[in-house]
């Protein structure tokens, strides 16, 4: 019997459980690959954590090179590029094309700049988060080197964005509110720009929470109003606003990347990949998709790591099932999940369904949970 080919094409949430489950009970009969881009694959719940100086690079970093020898699986340290659906091949950038039996994609999405002109110059990407590490120290340092008044915006209102806000705030000297004079007399002022409200995914318990914490912050919010323009210095939105910005970081809606638009798969209007519940694609058999960059045809639900984490067995399950030729199993995802959203210091707000709590003990429990999340993947004696 021929040995099959599994690839998986990116470090994602889903992608991590599907190498330390191999590596606990290897498929007989298959061969497995991971390509990467990057050898450090970042987790995004513990990245406002990283940033306002609470985890080390390695706290919030797997090894996929480590992870990958465990699972017994070839990594391959390259970027995707392209995909020939017909001749099974995957392109990367740096080799020459990788032959296939099983493909599997996750890896996170793009920022979706072409939405608003001069963003794709002068905006500061949050996604993909393993870019991001480098754009932020970059960042930190223009801040840090800078005279007077610095004026810092993001766009996105969602929890992504307010706690990247609150945790840049809290890594330029914990500053009780905008505008207070840090430890070196600079001045800086934080905005927050979205078309809809704050968290408008959450309960209104805790989008008041937020407001609140937000205002006693000093932080200036612009809601109402997209952005309609990034020039160097300013946004300018749809009103026609004009907001002096420094630096202005995207925290807003993401695509998929352009090479899996090009691919030939089934595609939602963003460029996600549509799956079924198996999380195969409904229009390529053998090519499955999980995390962000999957879209669930079946069972919508917005971009959040928990649903790419909890994607992981199910499917480790099918590529065992594919593998072996036997019939894919279904998977639901949950309608509701606690959210823990933290507020840049040791201090968090739950969210779940019409329910919300906020405290230093929710920050604990964060933290545990993030904690021992990675656990399973950087202790893998």
């Amino acid at each position: 019997m021929a040995m099959k080919h599994l690839v998986l094409v990116g470090g994602g949430h889903s992608h991590v459980e599907v190498l330390r489950r191999w590596g606990l009970r290897p498929e007989p009969g298959a061969r497995l690959t991971l390509i990467g881009r990057e050898r450090h694959t970042p987790y995004s719940g513990m990245l406002p954590g990283f940033i306002a100086g609470h985890y080390s690079f390695e706290q919030m970093h797997i090894d996929l090179a480590a992870l990958a020898q465990f699972a017994g699986a070839e990594f391959i340290h390259d970027e995707a590029i392209g995909l020939d659906t017909r001749r099974t091949q995957l392109h990367r950038r740096n080799g020459s094309p990788l032959s296939y039996d099983l493909l599997a994609i996750d890896t996170g999405s793009s920022p979706l700049l072409a939405t608003a002109p001069g963003a794709s110059v002068h905006a500061v990407a949050v996604k993909p988060i393993s870019n991001f590490i480098d754009r932020w120290k970059k960042v930190e340092a223009r801040v840090r080197a800078a005279t007077g008044t610095v004026r810092i915006g993001v766009v996105g209102a969602g929890a992504g964005g307010v706690e990247i806000l609150l945790a840049i705030q809290h890594a330029f000297a914990n500053m009780p509110k905008a505008g207070t004079a840090s430890a070196s007399g600079q001045r800086v002022e934080f905005h927050l720009i979205s078309a809809g409200p704050v968290l408008p995914t959450h309960n209104p318990g805790t989008r008041r929470r937020f407001e609140r914490v937000l205002a006693a912050r000093g932080v200036v919010v612009h809601t109402g109003h997209a952005v309609a323009e990034l020039l160097a210095n300013a946004v300018r939105l749809e009103d026609g606003t004009s907001l002096p910005l420094d630096e202005t970081l995207w925290v807003t809606q993401a695509g998929g990347l352009p090479w899996i638009a090009k691919s030939g798969l089934a595609t939602d209007e963003r460029g996600f990949i549509r799956v079924s519940d198996t999380l195969e694609s409904i229009s390529h058999p053998g090519v499955f998709a999980s995390g962000d960059v999957a879209a669930v045809v079946n069972h919508p639900r917005e971009k959040a790591g928990v649903f790419a984490v909890r994607q992981g067995p199910p499917l480790t399950a099918n590529l065992r099932r594919a593998l072996r030729g036997e019939p894919l199993q279904t998977f639901t995802p949950q309608k509701k999940f606690l959210s823990l959203i933290s507020t840049g210091d040791r201090y968090a707000v739950a969210s779940r369904g019409q329910w919300s709590a906020e405290g230093r003990l929710l920050w604990t429990l964060k933290d545990w949970i993030d904690r021992r999340f990675m656990s399973r993947y950087q202790n893998l004696a």
